[in-house]
């Protein structure tokens, strides 16, 4: 399986190559780099270690990761045991409240970080670069090549818009005047100081990436714990930005389980917490830490396909890549589609299946499933079908012919209509809105008379990350965009529910604890706050004098 998908991805880089002497050198490490990500098995198992204070250090404990394709141990985690958090601790403890920098104080690391931002950039579009991040990716979060390759193309881009003066201009701030003469009031952004940030599986690289960076931009000291399956992707990435000028004294990077990384919250006490991931753990970190927290957790995403039916074949295709694409495994995948009637006579159901049909574990279009097993997904498609007018449109079957270890899932593209009366009811909202990590999604249709009934749904949902409204009536997407509250919604003939790039906000709303990703807006708001400062240096009038005591 390896080498079929090796031979693939091979293929698709060679496009990026200027010259077959470039080509040779995707086969092995960069040079900032500790492997090479096609060499890593059994018999030769990477190693992934943890930062802090300045040093690279490995632990007394070491957790072997399956291979997810076929169990193989190939990787081994240093994980730190709660014996050995003190060195983290005095790490974040030794930062100031006020931060690394501020505008204040240490002005010219914000220059700095423009220049690491520039290098890092222009390291990572490099094609060996990419390649080696891509196919690193696919090793630990099996998705299809190109899949893997976007999202190093977007922590990219990422790094080019934070380039040169553009890390200062995130601290920009504003005066206004005051009430006499030497008053001015200047509101100001400002770091954190201490904070961390938690990060889940399925986006290896972008996602911590981008919070780590814009954390740094910020002035703060970040703490980096990434999902134990897949941290070898961020450890290499540091490496890179080691090599690009960033000191290895600014972040820390530690690999532990749930409980030691409680542990070390609760110890440390940092000011602010990032965390992307379930929404249960997101509650119990928000209790832990007494609010100090930013969250981008599940997403239960809905799509609205509006009465208006044209471009059946690109909706049917969008509609595929949002529910199938990294098999489901994006915290802003299709979970539940409202299909307008008149898509259904459109033949709209009969695309979907046969878009879903081509996908195969071959070329990682569908694969392992991370964090949900296979019985369960499909336990939870016997609970759906118990509901009435429930039916199977196609998949609810394991995939076939693979090696893909048990403790992960399996299962073929998924879609369950579900009537819209039904999914109203008491008895069956919480089943029928219940995440699924996987490729699976829940169909339904609605009547012209019926709208009502969808908002009705979309607003006893819980959790508010992404949203698509499918039209170009405008009238239609008045009334169900100011009736919905996604933090990122798309509206129009070609919305979608997936696709996080670097150019626009990210992140859910509803919820004041919500965090963004990507845009400086989101950076200003996840890793600063606002602190005003007033001048008020006179002089004093000559003839004043001390007024009566009020």
């Amino acid at each position: 399986m390896n080498r079929i998908i090796s031979r693939r991805a091979d293929s698709a880089s060679i496009r990026f190559s200027p010259s077959i002497a470039v080509i040779s050198r995707f086969f092995h490490s960069p040079s900032f780099g500790t492997l090479s990500a096609e060499e890593i098995s059994g018999s030769n198992p990477a190693e992934v270690h943890n930062l802090v204070q300045g040093k690279w250090k490995q632990s007394s404990n070491w957790n072997w990761i399956p291979d997810p394709l076929n169990g193989e141990k190939f990787i081994k985690v240093a994980e730190i045991q709660e014996s050995e958090l003190k060195p983290f601790v005095e790490s974040l403890s030794s930062c100031p409240k006020y931060g690394l920098h501020n505008p204040l104080r240490a002005q010219e690391r914000y220059l700095m970080y423009g220049d690491i931002s520039a290098k890092a950039a222009h390291k990572l579009a490099q094609p060996e670069v990419s390649d080696f991040f891509a196919k690193l990716i696919q090793r630990v979060s099996p998705k299809s090549y190109n899949q893997a390759l976007a999202e190093v193309q977007v922590s990219q881009k990422f790094l080019e818009n934070f380039s040169g003066d553009q890390v200062r201009f995130l601290g920009k701030s504003f005066a206004v005047p005051g009430n006499h003469i030497g008053q001015q009031s200047t509101g100001l952004r400002w770091p954190y100081g201490p904070v961390a940030i938690i990060t889940p599986f399925n986006f290896p690289l972008e996602i911590p990436l981008l919070q780590l960076m814009g954390a740094l931009y910020m002035g703060n000291k970040p703490l980096l714990k990434v999902d134990s399956k897949v941290s070898i992707v961020m450890d290499q990435m540091l490496r890179l930005l080691h090599d690009c000028g960033l000191p290895l004294e600014d972040s820390d990077f530690i690999n532990s389980d749930g409980l030691v990384m409680n542990q070390l919250l609760n110890q440390a006490k940092p000011k602010m917490t990032l965390f992307t991931g379930s929404s249960r753990v997101a509650e119990k970190l928000a209790g832990d830490l007494k609010g100090r927290i930013k969250l981008e957790d599940a997403g239960f995403d809905w799509k609205i396909l509006g009465p208006d039916v044209q471009q059946v074949d690109y909706v049917a295709w969008v509609c595929d890549q949002d529910a199938y694409a990294c098999s489901g495994q994006k915290c802003s995948a299709q979970s539940i589609l409202f299909m307008h009637e008149n898509w259904g006579s459109g033949g709209l159901i009969s695309k979907l299946k046969s878009l879903a049909e081509r996908r195969k574990l071959e070329d990682l279009t569908v694969g392992p499933v991370l964090t949900v097993t296979t019985e369960a997904m499909l336990d939870h498609m016997n609970e759906l079908l118990k509901i009435p007018g429930s039916k199977i449109l196609f998949g609810g079957e394991k995939l076939e012919n693979h090696t893909i270890p048990n403790i992960y899932g399996a299962i073929k593209p998924t879609a369950i209509f579900v009537p819209i009366e039904e999914i109203l009811k008491n008895d069956n909202f919480a089943l029928v809105t219940k995440e699924i990590f996987g490729p699976f999604q829940v169909v339904t249709e609605y009547k012209n008379d019926e709208l009502a009934k969808v908002l009705e749904a979309c607003e006893r949902m819980n959790a508010h990350l992404t949203a698509a409204v499918v039209s170009n009536d405008p009238l239609f997407l008045q009334e169900v965009l100011g009736k919905s509250v996604n933090g990122t919604t798309y509206a129009g003939i070609r919305a979608r529910t997936t696709g996080a790039p670097q150019n626009h906000w990210f992140g859910p709303a509803g919820d004041p604890r919500g965090a963004g990703i990507g845009t400086p807006e989101a950076i200003k708001l996840v890793w600063s706050g606002h602190r005003e400062i007033i001048y008020d240096i006179g002089p004093l009038n000559k003839d004043w004098k001390l007024p009566k005591p009020t």
